[in-house]
């Protein structure tokens, strides 16, 4: 299964923001949207970071009295680790438990075409699996015509 995959099935849609928006307001959109992490992009669309609810605890316990006037800018992780639509979710997952990240935006051709979070990559990884153990069940009690 591929990354593409899971695109399919949960959508593409990302939810981006500039690194000019106020930390507060991103706090707003995990908990409104349900969401896990925000891409930052630049005025061309380009991805320059992505902030987690990590982040903003980091930025929190650091400076609690400026958290109401702190930007995306100065907490976004800068250096973030993309994938592809053709990537394997084997290595997805590889790459979310060694580097412990739990979201990965996916590009391509240059653009942002999705998100992918760890409970994507599990949920695709044991539907597959059960899919599997389905399909070798039936074959082993004989309902496949042969």
């Amino acid at each position: 299964m591929k990354t593409k995959d899971i695109l399919a099935e949960k959508g593409s849609q990302v939810v981006t923001v500039r690194e000019t928006l106020l930390v507060v307001d991103v706090v707003s959109m995990f908990l409104d949207d349900r969401i896990g992490s925000v891409v930052v992009v630049n005025n061309y669309d380009e991805i320059i970071g992505i902030v987690a609810p990590n982040d903003v605890l980091k930025a929190t316990r650091q400076h609690p009295e400026y958290i109401t006037t702190i930007t995306v800018s100065e907490i976004m992780t800068r250096n973030i680790i993309v994938v592809t639509p053709e990537d394997d979710i084997d290595q997805l997952m590889m790459i979310m438990t060694e580097r412990r990240i739990r979201h990965l935006p996916v590009i391509d051709k240059g653009r942002l075409v999705g998100l992918v979070s760890i409970g994507d990559v599990v949920k695709a990884k044991s539907t597959g699996k059960d899919v599997e153990i389905r399909y070798l069940t039936d074959y082993i009690e004989g309902k496949y015509p042969g």
